[in-house]
């Protein structure tokens, strides 16, 4: 499913990640990390893969139009406060 948010919303998604969830997102899908730091914005594609990620230009940084969300929904997941 596409989902549309600002690039700057997608930045504070990730940076607010516990250490070491981009490196367990890519192991559970079975990618380089580089592939999940591009997702996120970065620009690894040496070693890295393209994900689905649009950026256009805007306000708070632009938008990000996401092919597959299932990288934000993992990372999203691992943001939810978890019970006791």
């Amino acid at each position: 499913m596409t989902k549309v948010i600002t690039f700057s919303e997608l930045r504070r998604i990730k940076d607010s990640l516990p250490d070491g969830s981009v490196r367990l997102i890519a192991e559970k899908l079975q990618v380089p990390i580089e592939t999940v730091w591009n997702y996120f914005g970065g620009y690894s594609y040496e070693k890295g893969q393209s994900c689905g990620v649009h950026i256009e230009p805007g306000p708070d940084g632009g938008y990000v139009s996401l092919d597959d969300t299932t990288i934000l929904d993992m990372a999203m997941e691992m943001l939810e406060p978890k019970e006791v």
